[in-house]
């Protein structure tokens, strides 16, 4: 059973992607697979050092003045909505995924003081592969908090570096029409361990947050290569505070 992605990294990687510009900033990934390193590390906070802008910058498909009643909302992933108990949540995994009794997992995180339910899915995304689901729960509120998904040769063996590098193509493209917020999108970010392909919030600052992780080869006139281990796809009620334990000011 694969541990579910530490929530603080998420926070320290929204943070990490707020301050940079809407374009893409020099990493680019690499469509032929290579020898492989270790999938499934939690993305870790920070840009990417060293990098220089060679790839084409992609603009977002969204205007300055934007109808607030336009914006994509994210409540969460299909059936499964932010703010579910455990019941009712594995009730939506039910209806969407039809899983044997026993195929849903219980899982603990110690450090945070979360739980979550982890289920894997075959062809989540069409041709894409077996992906592992996980709905996490929040240390105070019991109800969900963040919704996510990861591909990789821990969750298929079949998986490549090119059907990776697809995914994450064929997501981005669909993210970028959803219509998030303009000023909340970032594409083609790196950052240390791989590339945000594709982050955005809603009115609410609920965020979705696609995560290329792999390995960086420098190439001619200092290019920066990724090649990918593993796609991440993050639902996040809200990814700046998230309902997790932290020891209160003071005690230490």
């Amino acid at each position: 059973m694969r541990k579910i992605y530490l929530l603080l990294a998420l926070v320290g990687l929204f943070t990490a992607v707020a301050a940079g510009p809407l374009a893409a900033q020099g990493a680019v990934p690499k469509q032929k697979a290579a020898p492989r390193a270790a999938a499934g590390a939690a993305p870790a906070a920070g840009a990417a050092a060293g990098a220089t802008s060679t790839a084409a910058a992609e603009t977002p498909a969204a205007a300055a003045t934007v109808d607030e009643k336009a914006i994509k909302a994210i409540d969460g992933f299909r059936s499964a909505k932010f703010g579910m108990n455990e019941t009712d949540v594995r009730a939506a995994m039910t209806k969407d995924f039809s899983p044997k009794a026993d195929a849903i997992k219980l899982q603990d995180n110690a450090s945070e003081l979360t739980r979550s339910l982890l289920v894997s899915v075959p062809e989540l995304l069409p041709n894409g592969g077996t992906a592992e689901l996980s709905y996490v729960f929040g240390y105070k509120s019991k109800s969900l908090i963040q919704v996510g998904a990861v591909w990789s040769k821990a969750t298929d063996t079949a998986m490549t570096a090119e059907k990776l590098f697809s995914n994450a193509n064929i997501l981005r493209a669909h993210f970028m029409g959803e219509g998030f917020k303009p000023d909340s999108v970032a594409v083609n970010m790196p950052v240390a361990g791989g590339i945000v392909m594709f982050r955005g919030s809603d009115a609410k600052d609920r965020s979705v947050i696609l995560l290329l992780q792999g390995t960086f080869e420098n190439k001619e006139n200092n290019q920066r290569v990724l090649t990918p281990t593993s796609l991440l796809l993050f639902y996040v009620a809200d990814a700046k505070s998230p309902d997790i334990f932290k020891l209160p000011p003071g005690q230490f």
